[in-house]
């Protein structure tokens, strides 16, 4: 198999993820999606399962910086890339600034949605770290929320893009 992954008895492949920084080493049936192994096998709920096909952004997670649809993505091929799920967002016990800043502002609601929109907006600070309205709006787009207006999430995703970019390197 590509990427170093090695197939055991029984349909499964062994795998080496860097996940959150953390190196981790499990086996795994290859049919399973990435969403499964990082809730399932690694224990990290706060990816959420959503449609299950890719429509709603629930699921998301960044792979090498960028946002990728954990329920749409193959383990296997995640071999020797970067994941970060939401458990990875804070510095230690510091949230991020746009935890901060949704916290602040009430943009999580039920918080079902919350930690895609978080990677997403994550992924676009750091790209762009003073995108427009309509740049936020359109990076938001893949992902829904059933509870908020999007307002509140909007208004965070700039505070925090303010704040990071007055904030000293």
């Amino acid at each position: 198999m590509e990427g170093g992954a090695r197939g055991t008895d029984g349909g499964e492949v062994t795998l080496r993820l860097v996940v959150n920084g953390e190196e981790r080493v499990l086996a795994t049936p290859v049919h399973r999606t990435l969403l499964e192994v990082l809730r399932e096998d690694l224990g990290l709920t706060g990816t959420k399962h959503g449609c299950e096909v890719g429509e709603c952004g629930t699921c998301t997670v960044l792979v090498d910086g960028l946002p990728v649809l954990s329920c749409l993505a193959l383990p296997v091929e995640m071999e020797g890339r970067r994941i970060e799920t939401i458990e990875g967002m804070a510095a230690g016990n510091a949230p991020h600034p746009l935890q901060q800043a949704f916290y602040e502002l009430g943009a999580a609601q039920c918080g079902y949605c919350t930690p895609g929109f978080l990677l997403v907006a994550k992924a676009l600070l750091e790209s762009n770290p003073v995108p427009s309205r309509a740049e936020i709006t359109e990076a938001l787009s893949g992902n829904l929320c059933r509870c908020t207006g999007y307002i509140k999430i909007l208004e965070a995703v700039e505070l925090a893009a303010r704040r990071m970019a007055a904030a000293p390197v």
